[in-house]
């Protein structure tokens, strides 16, 4: 053997110590233990986040959701056809949800379309006798329908079921003002401001009344 084959036999024997040694010295990085999640829904924070912070994912809205959240944002718009779109939609997956329907019914007296607006609450009604808003909702549109004498029923009703909330006061005075019951809407008037002063119509209407 030359000095040169020598000296490279030194070198390869140096190397392969070198090699194993660090392969059995366990210092390297390892797959599968760089993070370990602490609950099932436990993510690492999307590929643009310089920290990779760790997150939660947002739970996925339902469909009904989903579509009560299109309507809330048509209602801020005040773009009364897109709720009814949605809404309506919402009601064919849950017929029966009330808080649904009452927000429809809103919509349905908004967009003036009263006739649909009175089986609604009817429905309603039917599904929850109890229901003041139903009833005091119910009476309005009765009384836009020129049923008048339904209407009064459902606003005795409202405020029996509720007698705290002032609305319903206030909408049954406007009603029998209407009638030209002025003795009986100034009463329900000032009910309506006792139980909430900051009914600035009520107050104004009261003013009218007594003069």
């Amino acid at each position: 053997m030359t000095t040169f084959q020598f000296i490279l036999f030194i070198l390869s024997v140096a190397v392969f110590v070198a090699f194993f040694r660090q392969l059995f010295s366990g210092a390297f990085p390892k797959r599968g233990v760089d993070f370990e999640a602490a609950r099932d829904d436990e993510q690492i924070g999307g590929i643009s986040q310089m920290d990779k912070s760790f997150s939660t994912p947002a739970p996925k809205l339902s469909r009904v959701e989903q579509l009560r959240q299109m309507a809330h944002n048509a209602l801020e718009r005040k773009d009364f056809i897109e709720a009814d779109k949605a809404l309506s939609s919402a009601l064919i997956l849950e017929k029966e949800n009330l808080e649904l329907m009452l927000q429809y019914g809103f919509v349905l007296i908004e967009l003036k379309r009263f006739a649909d607006a009175k089986e609604l609450y009817k429905e309603i009604i039917g599904l929850d006798s109890e229901n003041d808003m139903a009833h005091g909702s119910l009476a309005n549109v009765l009384h836009y329908l020129e049923e008048d004498e339904l209407a009064l029923e459902h606003h005795r009703k409202a405020i029996k079921l509720d007698s705290q909330y002032a609305p319903h006061y206030f909408n049954y005075a406007n009603t029998l003002y209407d009638l030209s019951e002025r003795e009986m809407a100034l009463l329900n008037y000032k009910k309506a401001i006792e139980l909430d002063p900051s009914l600035e119509e009520a107050e104004r209407m009261i003013k009218e009344l007594s003069a």
